[in-house]
């Protein structure tokens, strides 16, 4: 399984590296059945995240029609609303002010090439596409996930829920060729299932012991009968 994790200007880094740590890991763990790569839309370049002037480099250009996974995460910045975005919402690559908010980091990211690539991707039999966090959002806000199943930080539910996406308060949802985390953290807890939907539980458990983090909570699935309301 070949990995691809997408990098943006304002990128929340916790959401990559996570990921990035465990799956990297769970290729060691299986004797290299999972590689791993930083992409971005626009190509190989260094892409600045939203904490601090932290920058990471992207190898790659996005491959959405390569088999295997594509993960896109969240931003990180201010908590606000988008009064805050310029009048025409665009930005250049590789820019990225401290006092931005997160919903313009995020919305910022529907004026690249990025939501033509990611439906390219999920129009793909053979890629799973993952979010973490405001990933969801960013697919959302693109117009990808509607009528779908997913989740997301708890501060986005109701704009997930908004967008008609069927949100589900839960640390990991699988849909099918769409798998979501919640808040930040749940990045490791989503590449973990992932390890373990794709290449297998001993693979993901040797990972877990190896990073002394136990998965938390049940993976939602659309399976088994409704509950009856409490």
């Amino acid at each position: 399984m070949h990995a691809q994790i997408i990098l943006f200007d304002g990128f929340d880094p916790l959401d990559v590296v996570a990921p990035y740590e465990v799956l990297t890991a769970g290729g060691t763990a299986s004797g290299g059945a999972v590689t791993v790569e930083l992409v971005s839309a626009e190509g190989p370049r260094e892409v600045v995240s939203g904490t601090g002037g932290l920058a990471l480099r992207a190898t790659a250009a996005l491959a959405p029609d390569r088999p295997g996974l594509i993960v896109i995460p969240g931003a990180s910045g201010r908590v606000g609303g988008p009064a805050d975005a310029p009048a025409d919402g665009a930005g250049t690559p590789g820019s990225t002010g401290a006092d931005e908010s997160i919903p313009v980091l995020l919305g910022r990211t529907l004026n690249t090439r990025l939501p033509a690539l990611l439906k390219e991707a999920m129009d793909h039999p053979e890629v799973v596409v993952a979010g973490v966090c405001g990933g969801s959002l960013v697919l959302a806000m693109a117009g990808l996930l509607a009528g779908r199943r997913a989740t997301t930080h708890h501060m986005g539910l109701d704009t997930l829920d908004a967008t008609g996406v069927h949100a589900v308060r839960a640390r990991v949802v699988d849909d099918g060729d769409l798998v979501t985390g919640a808040g930040v953290t749940s990045g490791l807890d989503l590449a973990l299932y992932l390890l373990e939907r794709e290449v297998g539980p001993r693979i993901a458990h040797a990972v877990e012991e190896l990073f002394a983090h136990e998965r938390r909570g049940t993976v939602w699935r659309a399976e088994g009968p409704e509950p009856a309301p409490f």
